[in-house]
């Protein structure tokens, strides 16, 4: 068996003898254990806190960070952008950004200007790198785009900029292994 707890929080014994670090789950009652507190949180869908930083065009809620579960090291939430809206350009500071799109079609603007352009459907992933001016926008006219939001900390950072953006922003096509020649 495997004894090295150092993966284990350091603020109780976690239900093992001291003599040797085995451990022995008949010593404690499952009341007992840290990991009923500490352990496992599931945050029902209709429970999410609207009380984040937002930006304007969209509507942020958190279901992971501090103050909910005790993250010290990301916040997770959901993001809905109404049909035929855009939010206003913002960034998110230190932190890194990944986006899912649930449901609808979204088109990323980033730059000084919000000059590039790229769009993603459904089961799509979208990474964002700290401090890039960008701009959520649904592209479509008709359908709510749903989202889930992952962060770097469990601070919610959101930088709301003023930016006049370019007329015509740039087609950014995504390369990577899978997609050599690009996506749109």
């Amino acid at each position: 068996m495997n004894t090295d707890h150092t993966h284990l929080p350091p603020h109780s014994d976690h239900g093992h003898d001291h003599d040797e670090g085995n451990l022995d789950s008949t010593k404690r009652e499952p009341s007992e254990s840290p990991w009923k507190q500490d352990g496992v949180r599931v945050i029902a869908g209709n429970q999410l806190d609207a009380n984040t930083a937002q930006t304007p065009g969209m509507d942020r809620r958190a279901a992971i960070n501090f103050a909910r579960v005790g993250a010290q090291k990301l916040w997770a939430g959901t993001v809905t952008i109404h049909p035929d809206a855009k939010t206003g350009a913002h960034h998110h500071g230190h932190l890194e950004s990944v986006i899912y799109v649930i449901k609808g079609n979204a088109r990323m603007r980033w730059g000084e200007r919000l000059e590039f352009t790229a769009n993603a459907g459904p089961g799509d992933f979208i990474y964002v790198p700290p401090y890039v001016p960008h701009q959520e926008i649904n592209a479509s006219p008709t359908e709510v785009l749903e989202c889930v939001l992952c962060r770097s900390d469990g601070e919610a950072v959101a930088v709301n900029l003023d930016i006049e953006p370019v007329e015509k922003p740039v087609t950014v096509l995504w390369i990577d292994p899978t997609h050599p020649h690009g996506a749109v």
